[in-house]
């Protein structure tokens, strides 16, 4: 009965490692793919985050700080770099002017698409792995 356990305790290891493997695959990709266009993986996930809310296509400083998990005073500071690259521009918001609204430029854009369109290709080896470590846990 020993046996049994310590095999599916095994198999949880080789699953979640698997897990694990292709995370970090598909963060490895996508940090080479943003170097390609020019830009840093946070930098890409900044202007993908700002197209990341249902019926609108800007987001808050405090929502960006929230999906990149990182410290409001980082973000104004990527806020910075990217709106130095004319990658992004700030607004006041429209209903509070107390937020700051970061809107996708033009050229932004243009960044941005290939790689979300590449980044979704490769996300189908990622749901996979998801798929396989929700069943083996």
């Amino acid at each position: 009965m020993n046996d049994a356990v310590e095999l599916s305790e095994k198999q949880r290891f080789e699953t979640l490692s698997d897990f694990r493997y292709r995370l970090r695959s598909f963060l490895r990709f996508s940090e080479d793919a943003a170097h390609r266009q020019g830009i840093t993986a946070l930098q890409y996930q900044l202007m993908l985050h700002t197209q990341g809310f249902a019926g609108r296509e800007w987001a808050t400083v405090s929502e960006l700080a929230e999906r990149l998990q990182a410290k409001l005073h980082g973000v104004v500071a990527l806020v910075t770099r990217c709106e130095e690259l004319g990658l992004v521009h700030r607004e006041a918001g429209q209903h509070d002017r107390r937020t700051v609204e970061v809107h996708l430029t033009a050229k932004g854009r243009r960044v941005l698409l290939p790689l979300a369109v590449e980044h979704a290709d490769r996300l189908s080896e990622l749901a996979n792995a998801v798929r396989a470590a929700s069943l083996g846990i």
